[in-house]
């Protein structure tokens, strides 16, 4: 049986990087076991890499990148799959609504894009989308989930993953934050997101990945970076602040930090990339900030001059940091709304009335150093140290302590 339709061509909800519905959507946490594959997640990346590449090609359609996730029938278990209709049922509002599977072996967490499930086997025409392990070991499914992108959250770090996963409410549980411990029985867990968080709305991944699918963009971009993520975390930022800035966030700044690393005693090096990261960052977390918090604003509240047009700045294109200096700073109704919609009182200070300047001098820099041969090192230095706190308040730390009312809507 079939449950969902392709839609790859088709947007869902709105673009301000929330869910919609009024129903709060469901999604579903499944776990891979190692016992079956050692490399489990890396076998399913590579099918998906290898169409997505066919594709870039023009060899197949975009309809044609995708890969099947199996969940696999235990041979001990004689009772039928759990929470059977509510997967059921999930399957068939997919085309309503961006619905995730998060995949994790403990120790890593990816959130994958879900586009339709079949119950049972899969249609032999299919095998070139799946695995080969699966057919290797005889493994039966009750359940295929069909995966159009995949994207990393958290690797090698267990505690991350904790966190994260904190994020999810397991329906099956009295809606209790999810757990690793005792909560990761009757798989998939059926779970909610109460914070509505998307992962693949494409205006999102294409202004930063140009095009390229978020799975794409994390085998060019991610690798090695779970050990820095985890020491800026534990020595610098503390698990509360790093775990309130966005996953894409945290990982341009551990992309910034570990090219200066890696160079910062080459006088002759050119740091761009590290402002570069840096200024990504920054986009990133305060596009999130600005859309979460005027979701529910007067439309007058959320809008500014961009380009010479008039924007909601909580839909289409991420505005770049001298827009959003601009924005912030010299939209009086919007930076108002922001001082109401935003808390603690001092970083709701900090956003809408320091937080303007500073983009503003960066963003000369960082178009200086765009256009310019090289950025030096000790330029470099002087930015690195005021965003992540070498010596003072990082302001990557003060986004962090940036907190959305609740229940702010108009009025």
């Amino acid at each position: 049986m079939v449950y969902g339709e392709p839609r790859r061509a088709t947007r869902r909800d709105g673009g301000d990087g929330l869910n919609t519905s009024s129903t709060e959507p469901r999604h579903l946490v499944a776990v891979w076991n190692p016992s079956y594959e050692s490399n489990a997640m890396e076998e399913h990346l590579r099918i998906l890499l290898d169409f997505a590449q066919r594709f870039d090609r023009e060899e197949i359609t975009e309809n044609d990148v995708y890969v099947w996730w199996g969940k696999v029938r235990s041979p001990n278990r004689q009772q039928r799959q759990a929470h059977q209709d509510d997967i059921r049922a999930l399957g068939d509002g997919i085309r309503e609504r961006e619905t995730h599977l998060y995949l994790t072996d403990y120790r890593s967490l990816y959130v994958a894009d879900l586009d339709c499930v079949i119950e049972g086997d899969l249609p032999a025409a299919e095998s070139t989308h799946v695995p080969a392990y699966y057919g290797r070991n005889r493994l039966n499914c009750d359940f295929w989930f069909q995966l159009v992108d995949i994207r990393r959250i958290v690797t090698d770090d267990l505690l991350g993953v904790i966190e994260e996963l904190k994020q999810l409410r397991n329906v099956h549980y009295n809606d209790r934050p999810v757990s690793l411990y005792g909560g990761m029985v009757d798989l998939p867990l059926v779970v909610t997101r109460p914070d509505g968080r998307r992962y693949f709305d494409e205006r999102e991944r294409d202004a930063i990945t140009g095009g390229a699918l978020w799975a794409e963009w994390d085998a060019e971009h991610t690798a090695g970076l779970g050990a820095i993520e985890a020491e800026l975390r534990d020595n610098l930022f503390g698990t509360s602040v790093w775990r309130a800035l966005e996953p894409l966030t945290r990982t341009f700044i551990a992309t910034g930090e570990q090219v200066f690393r890696a160079h910062r005693g080459d006088p002759g090096f050119d740091f761009a990339p590290v402002l570069g990261s840096f200024s990504k960052a920054l986009e990133v977390q305060c596009n999130a900030i600005i859309r979460h918090a005027l979701a529910g604003a007067p439309l007058l509240d959320r809008q500014a001059k961009v380009r010479d047009m008039t924007r909601d700045v909580t839909e289409g294109q991420t505005l770049s940091i001298g827009e959003l200096a601009r924005a912030i700073g010299g939209e009086q109704r919007l930076n108002v709304a922001l001082q109401r919609a935003l808390e603690p009182r001092t970083s709701a200070q900090w956003f809408t009335m320091s937080l303007p300047a500073m983009l503003d001098a960066f963003a000369e820099v960082r178009n200086a150093g765009t256009h310019a041969e090289r950025v030096d090192r000790e330029t470099a230095t002087r930015w690195r140290e005021r965003f992540v706190g070498v010596g003072c308040a990082g302001d990557f730390v003060e986004l962090g302590r940036v907190k959305t009312r609740q229940g702010f809507g108009p009025g």
